[in-house]
């Protein structure tokens, strides 16, 4: 990961000294999601997203993002991978393209949505949990295990003590797969939380993991609307963060059935949404 590790001359300031160091940043570039589908002798070729990223794990964050919006839904909807040669020597490059296999017909309206997604979007054009009703959302099952609030409290250290870039830049964001038995099975990071989800949800998909509907998704900031989305859709039962959940993340973790935990921190934890799935121990319920 040292090429998303950028090094640059910082001026320091304190009350007691100002002094000149060189700081490392995290790298964000961007990058743009192209598909190509239709039968081989009528190709249809189309630009989908521009998304600002950590280079590294494109095409999982690709497939990623075609799966967690509803355009592919299985590893066979996706014939080829091509990454255009860069146009300049040395450069990043920031294209990637996802040929659809001739059976899998997009939606040509959701794919004409062209629409920017920064590093630090939120819902990204999706006003209200209506907006989903044309996405596939997975039913989750019933019979999920539960997870023990001991191991639960683990899971912070445990990422921070892969998360190599975060270490030397502290501007990443991360997302994690863990069993119920705290094995850390998938870890990716990027300048946007959304994009480490999808780059999740991407090499799942590549791995034929999917669902995750055996493990518990732990990301590093706050949960947001999107994030629960991308977790239904990728059937994660339990979802933890690290900050605050939303409120508009909270009622779609309702309706979906996800157990939603946030500020895991310091051996604690909050419980928004289907407590069920949690061994929490006694409960001291608050007076009318």
């Amino acid at each position: 990961m040292e090429n998303n590790i950028h090094s640059k001359k910082i001026w320091k300031v304190s009350t007691l000294e100002t002094s000149t160091i060189n700081d490392g940043l995290a790298v964000e570039e961007p990058l743009e999601i192209q598909v190509s589908f239709g039968q081989p002798q009528a190709r249809t070729k189309k630009s989908i997203s521009i998304t600002m990223r950590t280079p590294g794990d494109d095409p999982e964050l690709a497939l990623g993002f075609l799966y967690t919006e509803g355009i592919i839904k299985k590893p066979n909807d996706v014939q080829n991978v091509l990454i255009p040669e860069s146009l300049l020597p040395g450069m990043v490059n920031n294209v990637i393209q996802i040929d659809l296999s001739p059976d899998c017909i997009p939606d040509i309206d959701r794919l004409e949505r062209h629409f920017y997604t920064s590093s630090s979007c939120g819902v990204c054009g999706k006003s209200s949990i209506e907006s989903l009703k044309t996405v596939r959302m997975p039913v989750l099952k019933k019979d999920y295990p539960v997870f023990k609030r001991e191991f639960i409290f683990e899971l912070p250290n445990i990422l921070r003590k892969h998360q190599d870039v975060f270490d030397q830049t502290g501007g990443l964001h991360a997302s994690a797969i863990f069993d119920k038995d705290g094995t850390l099975l998938l870890l990716k990071e990027d300048v946007g939380r959304h994009n480490a989800l999808d780059k999740i949800a991407g090499s799942g998909l590549k791995k034929g993991l999917l669902p995750f509907d055996q493990y518990i998704l732990l990301v590093s900031g706050r949960a947001s609307f999107e994030l629960v989305q991308k977790a239904a859709m990728i059937g994660v039962p339990v979802m933890a963060a690290v900050g605050a959940p939303s409120s508009l993340a909270v009622e779609l973790a309702e309706e979906t059935g996800i157990t939603l935990i946030g500020f895991l921190r310091d051996k604690r934890f909050n419980v928004y949404s289907n407590p069920g799935r949690i061994e929490m121990g006694n409960i001291n319920h608050a007076k009318p």
